[in-house]
């Protein structure tokens, strides 16, 4: 199976190292510490607890098995090296909604960093995708889930 390499920055990197710790060190015993108490219940044909808790263990050790290959496959961006040229992979982009005349900043980075409410937009959005390679007084139009949007790129920095 092919592996996808996931792009990110420091913060991002440190950010899904820690989750995986948690998972790890505090999440997983738990689960486990449930699993123990439940088996002490008895029958185990007829105890959901025991089949909910083996459940959750299921579910969690496929989230660290992700966070694992995710990690083993990032590679981590120098922000330094970043060409403002062009809008990519961590490029901080100023945008003028044409349609609406409002102003907002985004960062490009991968789909495990994005959040909104911090400004982070993933590359494989539609506004990311449309996004990248563009340059400074570019023009696009963007077909959104909310519908067509247009926008002007103000400015692209790091």
């Amino acid at each position: 199976m092919a592996s996808n390499v996931i792009y990110l920055t420091e913060s991002g990197y440190q950010k899904l190292k820690a989750e995986l710790e948690q998972l790890r060190s505090v999440e997983r015993p738990a689960i486990s510490a449930q699993i123990a108490e439940a088996r002490d219940k008895g029958d185990l044909s007829e105890n959901a607890e025991y089949d909910a808790a083996k459940e959750a263990q299921g579910l969690l050790e496929m989230k660290i098995a992700k966070l694992e290959a995710d990690l083993s496959n990032a590679r981590i961006l120098d922000e330094s090296q970043i060409n403002t040229g062009r809008v990519q992979i961590l490029s901080k982009v100023k945008l003028k909604n044409l349609n609406t005349g409002k102003e907002v900043s985004y960062m490009l980075v991968s789909e495990n960093e994005a959040n909104l409410k911090e400004g982070k937009l993933a590359i494989g959005t539609p506004i990311g995708k449309a996004l990248l390679g563009r340059e400074k007084g570019d023009k696009i139009e963007v077909n959104a889930p909310v519908g067509i949007i247009n926008f002007e790129i103000l400015d692209i920095t790091v």
